[in-house]
């Protein structure tokens, strides 16, 4: 049978001279799993009146997944001497342009109003920080990357430090 010819993200193996310089994954913050638990807790509503085990058998079940959904979701962004990915996206350093990092009511304009509607996006709400990153390919459409990273500073400079 002939493999499928969906869209997967090439993964190409790291040569063994690549090395790492940046590398962050944006796990969810404590109040994201607050929320989680608030979510879950409402099994216990749902299925209290049937039994109280139940109930909480439901809330640890809806936390587990919850759980499990919020880990497999979480992107992780690494520069290494030749290569630049964030989330599923990955390009050549050599592709890129500036990099500028924003904070506080630049990252939300940069989200919100100054945001290019061509532009890859790999933010996530419960992180602030944002780094733009120019692509220099004139084959590639997309005007810039934008992602969100808790320690903006580090990434643009192991950017700058092609």
């Amino acid at each position: 049978m002939p493999e499928s010819s969906a869209a997967v993200p090439a993964r190409n193996p790291s040569s063994p001279d690549e090395t790492v310089i940046f590398s962050e994954k944006l796990w969810p913050g404590a109040w994201i799993w607050v929320v989680a638990g608030g979510i879950a807790s409402a099994g216990i509503l749902v299925f209290a009146p049937i039994s109280l085990a139940a109930g909480f058998t439901a809330a640890a079940v809806l936390f587990a997944i919850e759980a499990v959904l919020l880990v497999l979701s979480t992107p992780s962004l690494a520069v290494t001497t030749r290569t630049l990915q964030v989330g599923r996206a990955s390009i050549e350093r050599s592709l890129i342009g500036a990099a500028a990092a924003y904070r506080g009511k630049e990252a939300t304009a940069e989200r919100g109003t100054r945001l290019n509607g061509l532009a890859y996006l790999c933010i996530r709400g419960w992180i602030d920080p944002v780094v733009r990153i120019e692509i220099a390919d004139p084959s590639d459409p997309t005007p810039y990357w934008l992602t969100s990273t808790r320690r903006p500073e580090e990434l643009v400079a192991a950017l700058a430090g092609k």
